[in-house]
């Protein structure tokens, strides 16, 4: 297994451009088993998990041109339904939560699917009941065998009104590629309202499918009856965007990230100009000049700023972490509020062992209190929990005095694009070991 020798305290500086957005890639790809027409998805980011997805898709029967490093050409007009219910599929899916998202297009167009026991991250219980229940009120049976499947089957998806018990991102958007096929109107309240949702949404619309409301909580689909091809570029990637922001505020580093999408980031610039950052915004690129000292505010009445995640437009999980640790040499103290996973914060005893000093309330509370510079983290041997954290313990390691080795970084290429390479280029000192 590899691991990333990093020899930290070393200033970057350069231009970094972030990858295509992870989490919109995992849906949209999967949206192509809802037409038989080519469809040509651009900016696709080269990870493990997206590079999975396609490969179960090709194992599928879905025929895979790859005509550049970022753009794909799909087809899906000759699905092998039968191999979703193999010991293969099962095997392989098994390591990718995101292949869920395979179960609303299969139902909506071959009338079953099977969804194999949730892969990915070990953040805690991450349920499927609002993607079930959703397929259930669209006119789906399920059945669970001992094999680690759901079994889904239906004699055809009929629209209706539904509100899901949670804004789940992954379950709206399975929810959504089923109704755009079904018979009659579909209204989804409480539905997930992040830009790879109104992604998704366009890309649908861009088919042929007839949904309104995007951008808000209730989606109205009226279910057509065939979908065709599209052309499709995704988003830059939002986490890859506040990562680098934290990067270059613990590393005092000079960075301008390039063509960011700033107008999709929402409030990702706002949280790190809470802690003290500064930033630049020219056109589409956000510029973060070297800082020696960021100080975190504090709530007008005086009190300790809070920083939680909260579904969209509120702050998105996945930052948390890098929030986290970039506060480790802040000016004050912030609380990170971990509301939606309970052991996302576990990775914090590393960083205290590098000498953060940070209290790990509970398994959603940590305080952290910033060093000031005062003293530098130093490098230690450590493993990656999971993609977010991996990125975050990358980012003390390149702001820590020594060398540090970062184990299971398997985590972290399931998430960022070469990411080692990438940071090389703006100066830093990280090279992959086996």
């Amino acid at each position: 297994m590899q691991s990333f020798e990093v020899r930290g305290g070393k200033k970057l500086h350069g231009s970094i451009t972030p990858q295509g957005a992870k989490n919109e890639a995992l849906q949209i790809i999967s949206a192509v088993l809802l037409t038989a027409d080519e469809v040509t998805i651009t900016n696709i980011p080269h990870i493990i998990d997206v590079n999975l997805l396609i490969e179960l898709l090709g194992d599928m029967g879905v025929k895979v041109n790859r005509t550049g490093s970022d753009t794909c050409i799909f087809k899906a007009d000759n699905v092998d339904v039968d191999y979703l219910h193999s010991e293969a599929y099962h095997k392989k899916s098994g390591k990718l939560r995101g292949s869920v998202m395979l179960a609303g297009p299969m139902l909506a167009r071959f009338k079953k699917a099977y969804i194999p026991k949730p892969g990915g991250d070990k953040i805690g219980r991450r349920r499927l009941d609002t993607h079930i229940i959703g397929f259930e009120k669209l006119g789906a049976q399920f059945s669970y065998h001992e094999d680690g499947f759901f079994h889904l089957t239906t004699t055809g998806l009929k629209g209706t009104l539904m509100q899901l018990d949670e804004p789940s991102v992954t379950g709206t958007a399975n929810i959504l590629m089923a109704a755009v096929l079904a018979t009659g109107t579909t209204t989804i309240y409480n539905a997930a309202c992040e830009p790879y949702i109104q992604q998704l949404c366009r890309m649908l619309n861009s088919m042929g499918a007839n949904i309104t409301g995007i951008g808000s909580n209730m989606l109205i689909v009226k279910g057509v009856t065939t979908l065709g091809g599209c052309i499709h570029k995704m988003l830059p990637d939002m986490i890859e965007v506040g990562s680098f922001i934290g990067l270059a505020a613990m590393t005092q580093s000079d960075i301008t990230i390039k063509n960011a999408g700033i107008e999709h980031l929402g409030i990702i610039p706002e949280k790190f100009q809470q802690l003290g950052i500064q930033m630049n915004f020219v056109g589409d690129d956000i510029h973060i000049p070297a800082q020696e000292h960021y100080h975190i505010q504090k709530y007008m009445d005086g009190g300790v700023l809070t920083i939680y995640d909260h579904p969209w437009p509120g702050f998105t999980p996945d930052l948390l972490s890098i929030v986290l640790v970039t506060a480790i040499q802040a000016h004050g103290s912030v609380l990170i509020h971990q509301k939606m996973f309970e052991s996302r914060l576990f990775f914090v005893d590393k960083l205290i062992d590098m000498g953060a000093q940070i209290i790990l309330c509970d398994p959603h509370r940590a305080v952290v209190i910033g060093l000031e510079r005062e003293q530098h983290l130093r490098g230690i041997t450590m493993s990656s929990p999971d993609i977010r954290a991996g990125v975050a313990l990358l980012i003390a390691a390149l702001s820590a005095q020594g060398k540090s080795i970062i184990q299971n970084i398997e985590q972290i290429d399931r998430g960022y694009q070469n990411i080692d390479e990438r940071l090389r280029n703006l100066g830093a000192d990280i090279k992959r070991i086996n």
